[in-house]
């Protein structure tokens, strides 16, 4: 088996995409829970902006997950992770989370950054990055991230608690309680030469 490569995806890898969005449906079913559904227009402009990442064995799609900035750039979330099932069991969940995870503490150190699970084993990598467990309360605002979980199955249950609790655990890192992520310096100046072309959107 060839070696897996746990990479800041970029435009070249929008070939995936279809499999990725599969993938991520297939696994919804198999769980029986519900997800935010991202179209592929969404997964690919990710991509471009240096807001995903993605695990490759050779040319085959092994892993995937992108982030979302809300209320601002305040909060933070790691999103969307998925690993193929011809390669679980082999860690790769978590070294997805970890590159994301420091991506999105480089690009905006003073957000925080917060999951909504239903997942034991994400709620487990959360706990070992040093998220803790919060209320709703403590989330982002943001009406923008909230209409995403329209498309769960278990919206009902959001909607009749006011937001307040539902089958998702909530969890929060606060940057302030934590050194400085590292990311690749390759990376770094891509995402520069990004937020040259648009200066006014999520820079570093």
């Amino acid at each position: 088996m060839e070696e897996i490569k746990v990479l800041v995806a970029d435009p070249s890898h929008e070939k995936y995409v279809d499999t990725i969005l599969q993938t991520i449906a297939d696994a919804a079913k198999v769980r029986g829970t519900g997800i935010a559904k991202r179209t592929h227009e969404y997964l690919t402009t990710k991509m471009r902006e240096a807001k995903a990442v993605i695990a490759l064995s050779g040319d085959k799609f092994a892993g995937f997950s992108y982030i979302e900035t809300w209320g601002n750039r305040e909060y933070v979330t790691t999103s969307g992770l998925i690993v193929h099932p011809d390669f679980r069991g082999q860690g790769i969940a978590k070294k997805i989370k970890d590159m994301t995870f420091s991506l999105a503490r480089t690009r905006w150190p003073h957000a925080k950054i917060f999951s909504l699970t239903s997942g034991a084993a994400v709620m487990a990598m959360n706990t070992q990055l040093g998220y803790q467990p919060v209320t709703f309360a403590d989330l982002t605002s943001d009406e923008a991230f909230w209409k995403g979980c329209e498309s769960c199955v278990n919206v009902d249950v959001l909607q009749r608690t006011n937001r307040k609790y539902c089958i998702c655990t909530a969890m929060l890192y606060d940057p302030e309680e934590h050194l400085p992520a590292k990311i690749p310096t390759a990376v770094l100046e891509r995402i520069r030469r990004i937020d040259r072309k648009r200066p006014k959107e999520d820079q570093i």
